[in-house]
């Protein structure tokens, strides 16, 4: 019995060292994860400052335009129509910007072999993913802001501002990023990607209930609208800044955080860092 105990001691400190090396390999593996993205983040971030000032005239360019005609054009709107040509208009803003640019510039990325660099770097690839996700997101809020003060100034009227603006904000803004970096990652071709992501913007943005109410809009197109995230995020919005959380408000949440988990997933799914010949 005293050989044993010995043995039994031994046994046990050696799985013990082996539990806090364990431990001690996954806290590094965390560690060098989260650097890598910090160092990722950090080249999208010189990117964006590099050519800010052409972000933000893009960003700002044709959304404004179409706030200031309908401004022009519109003879005594109610508050309810003013708050859907102003949020209209934000997403506008993120639709070129999120889902038009960020599809473009990945897709240029790819075929032009960019990521050849990236694929010889030992990263993570969904590193590399969340890198261009905040991409999306530093290129599609200030607009987003700009827009929202600029059409209270146009239109004389004032949001009702409240928490639940953060959340709707953020997952429309990730949802439909997540749909331009996933065209992007996806796309066979350049010159397709670039026709596709032109119409896929003027139909998102003028045939879904973007700017027009959804009962405004032919049943073909009121059902197809469903399939985009734009359609959820346009509601959400609309309500929110008018009265603040609601149970409409919660859901329609709930709709943008799914299909940016779904966005991500496929995103991880196509992600090619060679273009195949």
């Amino acid at each position: 019995m005293e050989k044993i105990k010995p043995s039994m001691q031994s046994h046990d400190l050696q799985l013990q060292e082996a539990v806090f090396l364990q431990g001690h390999e996954q806290q590094s593996i965390i560690q060098r994860r989260i650097t890598e993205w910090l160092i990722l983040a950090r080249i999208q971030f010189t990117i964006i400052r590099e050519a800010w000032v052409w972000i933000f005239i893009m960003a700002c360019m044709f959304p404004l335009t179409t706030l200031l005609f309908l401004k022009f054009f519109t003879v005594d709107p109610t508050p309810a129509v003013m708050t859907r040509i102003i949020t209209g208009n934000m997403l506008f803003g993120l639709i070129v910007m999120g889902l038009n640019s960020m599809a473009q510039e990945i897709s240029w990325q790819k075929h032009q072999g960019h990521f050849t660099y990236y694929s010889s770097l030992p990263i993570a690839k969904v590193n590399f993913i969340f890198a261009n996700l905040l991409r999306g997101l530093i290129m599609s809020v200030p607009s987003f802001i700009i827009l929202a003060l600029i059409g209270q100034l146009a239109y004389g009227i004032q949001f009702h501002y409240s928490w639940g603006l953060v959340p709707v904000l953020l997952l429309t803004v990730f949802s439909v990023v997540g749909g331009g970096v996933l065209i992007g990652f996806w796309s066979p071709s350049h010159q397709l990607t670039n026709m596709l992501v032109q119409a896929l913007m003027m139909f998102i943005s003028f045939l879904t209930p973007v700017m027009v109410d959804m009962d405004q809009l032919p049943k073909i197109l009121q059902w197809f609208s469903y399939i985009f995230p734009t359609t959820y995020a346009a509601e959400a919005m609309r309500e929110v800044l008018i009265s603040g959380w609601s149970g409409s408000v919660a859901w329609n949440t709930l709709v943008l955080l799914l299909f940016s988990l779904i966005s991500i997933i496929l995103i991880l799914k196509k992600v090619d860092w060679r273009v195949e010949k």
